[in-house]
């Protein structure tokens, strides 16, 4: 079968390419082929702007625009190549050289081909253009991504600031809270994760087969090969040079990427899974769409399925990003091939990741407060009350407060308002404390205000 969204293996490529095709820029064969010819391009032009040998204007020209006009029929062109040659980057290096050999009536050098991937192995343009694309991809989609939902969460903080809830420890009855303190909690998790993940640098490889710079050394012995290649690497494509490395590069600047993302993964399939609960609860009600259905066989319902796909999909995320943080610092001796198929999957983890954080968007809009519900909960539920009142009767000395709360209190089902009221009145306390006691309800008792 041809293939298209019907007949896709993935789902990703399938079922939720509509939402997640933009991703193709970072991380389709496409887009991996476009980004070496990139770093290709670029290294020529250094060297060239390092005096290694002269470029005429017509030739730079013609480079830039192989890089910056780059088609999918020159990526076609590349993976024909690939059939004879069975090496992918050797492909590339023979497309810009066709490129620089066209024919120009302004081109005066023909004879400078071979200063494209001079020095190079394979791996100093995988190693540059896998770490470039993923930077990318984080900063351009990623993060904004991330961003936006947090945005998101924080107008919801903000509206339910002052709306009382019951809280529940161990899935019991517990100290009211605030439905916007607990919205705030998330929040703060997202924000030290992310902080944190940007302090990991995106760092890459460059320097020849083994790591050492042998054929760029042999050939220019008096030429400071790692400060140029510090240069390149920094100044040109804006990521971390390793210092000292095998063939490849060390992933584990990526690995911390990926666990930092699979952290944050974490919080979110946290989030989902509290925001579901409210809805059992009936907390929440969920706005319907016209002509949408929740069940094939019941009528009524209105499932949080945004949540669920959600949760799903942050699990098959981080089931991926841990195998790929496990596996890719480990190659035998100076390399073997095994991170060259992981690498070429780190864009489903993402697209998981992205679907999931659209979901939870979707699902957060969806969301309408049902205050009756959560005053239900609160009002048959005084005896959280006890905490307070055992902890001022504490301040007073009063002998043995907590057991005095517990034996009213544990275990028992209908304390209402009178049932404390009437405990408060039978305590051997002025009437000043006793008032006191009794302002303190289910639905101010929710700490310091926000």
């Amino acid at each position: 079968m041809e293939l298209n969204s019907l007949t896709a293996i993935s789902p990703i490529d399938g079922r939720y390419r509509h939402q997640v095709q933009h991703l193709d820029d970072y991380f389709s064969e496409y887009a991996l082929i476009r980004y070496r010819v990139l770093v290709e391009v670029e290294y020529f032009l250094f060297l060239s702007r390092k005096r290694f040998f002269g470029l005429d204007a017509p030739s730079r020209r013609r480079l830039q625009a192989a890089a910056e006009q780059f088609s999918l029929e020159d990526a076609l062109w590349i993976k024909e190549t690939e059939k004879t040659t069975n090496h992918d980057v050797k492909a590339v290096e023979y497309f810009l050289k066709s490129r620089l050999a066209e024919q120009d009536k302004e081109a005066t050098d023909l004879d400078i081909s071979e200063w494209i991937h001079f020095g190079l192995t394979s791996q100093d343009i995988n190693n540059t253009a896998i770490p470039l694309l993923w930077k990318h991809a984080v900063e351009f989609e990623y993060l904004p991504g991330l961003l936006n939902l947090k945005r998101q969460l924080e107008v919801l903080a903000r509206d339910w600031k002052d709306t009382p809830m019951l809280a529940r420890t161990h899935g019991q009855p517990a100290s009211p809270t605030r439905l916007g303190k607990e919205i705030l909690v998330f929040i703060e998790r997202l924000e030290n994760q992310v902080e944190l993940f940007i302090q990991v640098p995106f760092s890459a490889k460059f320097g020849g087969a083994t790591g050492n710079f042998n054929a760029h050394y042999v050939a220019f012995p008096n030429k400071d090969w790692v400060k140029l290649a510090n240069e390149f690497v920094e100044g040109t494509l804006g990521l971390q040079r390793q210092q000292y490395t095998t063939q490849i590069e060390h992933y584990d600047n990526l690995a911390a990427h990926f666990d930092a993302m699979k952290r944050i993964n974490t919080i979110l399939l946290d989030l989902c899974r509290d925001i579901w609960t409210y809805v059992s609860m009936d907390y929440f009600k969920q706005k319907t769409k016209k002509g949408e259905i929740g069940s094939s066989a019941m009528p009524h319902k209105v499932n949080p399925i945004d949540f669920e796909n959600a949760e799903g999909n942050l699990g098959i995320a981080n089931a991926l990003f841990e195998h790929f943080s496990a596996k890719l610092p480990v190659s035998r001796l100076q390399r073997d091939l095994t991170d060259s198929t992981v690498l070429r999957n780190i864009g489903v983890p993402f697209a998981h990741t992205v679907l999931a954080l659209k979901s939870i968007e979707k699902g957060l809009d969806k969301l309408v407060l049902n205050k009756e519900k959560l005053v239900q909960d609160l009002e048959n539920n005084w005896a959280v009350v006890a905490e307070a009142i055992q902890t001022i009767l504490r301040r007073e000395n009063y002998p043995k407060p907590y057991e005095a709360l517990k034996e009213l209190t544990r275990g028992r089902k209908g304390i209402d308002k009178q049932a404390i009221h009437e405990f408060i009145d039978g305590l051997k306390i002025s009437a000043t404390l006793k008032k006191e006691l009794k302002k303190i309800t289910p639905f101010n008792y929710t700490g310091i205000p926000l």
